[in-house]
């Protein structure tokens, strides 16, 4: 799963190249617990700004950021609770902010999750290697951000219709950018161009395939679901009722791994794009929430542990994308009676972000949730790298009025309903796993036999958490032998 082998030669000059740099490597421990973090790396962060290509922004690979541009350390999680004048839910919704980690994507966490196992045990060597980032959209940002912090060279792989913004930040920090054909659901193009890659360029290169990487699913499983059981405990909830994700890698999902052992009643939901329905419907075709990428199940996606589909209408996070951002929209929700004190956190919801709003508000209408009931979801990113989208959509649809958001709020929001959603049962869930065959076993190679034990076999998904302490072995022990003292 995660591949531990010790390749000495390549881990004698990565603790060489740790050791001239002054790069100390941050434990999952530390990730999900930011107290452990030494106190000499607190200080001097207090001097890095959250974005600065400064090693010590990767202890910053977590949810406790300050919420503060430069300068901060840590806090609480970064969360916040959708307000029930926004959703029109009894129901309780929380969404974790992706919007304080560097990048401001939290994917920036699932790279480091695939990237430093490889680093403390050799098996990419960052002298002579590229680490390539194949995404549709933040991964590979996170994955040429952390490569930047360890003195890594990248190349990041994007569809070439994901938003200017993620194109303009790649070209000063990725040592390549490569643009794929198509959008988010145009993901197979994201693998034909790694295999043209690695037919061309060979061992001057390591894929980090987030699809299939499961030290993604191993960040999540244990760092953002570490991350909701703390929000869950300062505010004294006693049970979590569901789980909200759009499914894009399978990275995200996994942290509902985490809590349905904490939690055994709770559903994990899905969320994808409706005009893409993969899981839904073994559908395709292309959608505008940036960074789901579909028409295919991920590899590290744990399907058996999957409870319910909802597919998301592309147009409702389009038109509260506008509803949230634009001013009209803001004084609407306001004459709504959302209180002033929610306006700053509008922003922190990207447009994938939005969809798991809006698909954790068709989850609690279909199960008819009450006051007793909690959703988590995720805010993967803000509305930091979408600004582009904005002004693209003030031109295609004119300006944004107050009847327009009298339009985005009554039928983006009062009339989400429970259509274009399936409760899964064994049938239904073995049907979605099953589409794993045609990417993963006909094209990617994988064995046919692998995929069986995803489904027949419980400690197959078991044993995956176990790797952490692994892992922050192989850390301790490198950063020791780097012998970098702050």
């Amino acid at each position: 799963m995660i591949t531990l082998d010790i390749q000495q030669e390549a881990l004698k000059k990565n603790i060489e190249r740790c050791h001239e740099q002054g790069i100390i490597l941050p434990t999952f421990e530390e990730m999900k617990h930011p107290e452990k973090i030494p106190q000499g790396v607190k200080d001097k962060l207090k001097e890095v700004g959250l974005w600065d290509v400064n090693p010590l922004n990767l202890f910053r690979i977590n949810w406790h950021n300050e919420a503060v541009e430069s300068g901060g350390t840590f806090s609480g999680v970064n969360y916040m609770e959708i307000p029930k004048e926004i959703t029109g839910v009894n129901a309780r919704i929380i969404a974790l902010v992706g919007k304080w980690f560097p990048t401001g994507a939290h994917k920036v966490g699932a790279t480091y999750g695939c990237l430093a196992p490889a680093l403390v045990s050799g098996n990419f060597d960052s002298t002579k290697q590229k680490a390539v980032w194949p995404s549709t959209g933040n991964y590979c940002r996170g994955g040429a951000y952390n490569s930047a912090l360890l003195d890594c060279d990248s190349i990041a792989i994007l569809p070439e219709e994901m938003s200017q913004e993620r194109f303009n930040w790649l070209t000063k920090v990725a040592g390549e950018v490569i643009a794929t054909p198509g959008c988010e659901s145009n993901v197979k193009e994201i693998f034909d161009k790694c295999h043209e890659l690695n037919a061309s360029r060979g061992d001057d290169i390591v894929i980090f395939n987030q699809f299939e990487e499961f030290g993604n699913y191993l960040w999540h499983h244990e760092v953002t679901g570490n991350a909701i059981l703390q929000v869950q405990k300062e505010l004294g909830i006693s049970e979590i009722t569901a789980y909200v994700s759009s499914t894009g890698s399978g990275g995200t999902i996994a942290a509902g791994d985490a809590l349905k052992k904490a939690f055994p009643k709770m559903k994990i939901a899905a969320a994808e794009a409706l005009q893409c329905p993969t899981l839904l419907r073994n559908g395709f075709g292309g959608h505008r929430i940036e960074g789901i990428g579909d028409k295919h199940v991920p590899w590290i996606h744990n399907v058996r542990n999957t409870d319910m589909v909802i597919a998301v209408d592309d147009k409702d996070s389009i038109s509260l994308m506008r509803l949230f951002n634009e001013q009209a929209g803001v004084d609407y929700l306001l004459s709504q009676g959302m209180s002033k004190d929610f306006v700053p956190y509008l922003e922190l919801m990207g447009i994938s972000g939005i969809a798991n709003v809006i698909a954790s508000i068709k989850m609690a209408k279909f199960y008819e949730m009450d006051e007793q009931d909690t959703i988590f979801t995720i805010c993967t990113d803000s509305m930091e790298m979408y600004q582009s989208r904005i002004t693209e959509y003030r031109d295609l649809e004119g300006e944004y009025t107050r009847e327009s958001a009298v339009a985005s709020f009554a039928g983006s929001l009062d009339a989400l309903g429970i259509d274009n959603m399936e409760e899964l049962g064994y049938y239904e869930r073995l049907r979605i796993h099953n589409l794993k065959y045609y990417t993963w076993i006909e094209q990617q190679g994988k064995e046919l036999e692998e995929l069986n034990r995803q489904w027949y076999d419980r400690e197959y998904w078991e044993a995956i958490p176990a790797y952490a302490a692994k892992i922050d072995e192989l850390i301790n022990k490198f950063n020791k032998d780097a012998g970098v003292k702050l």
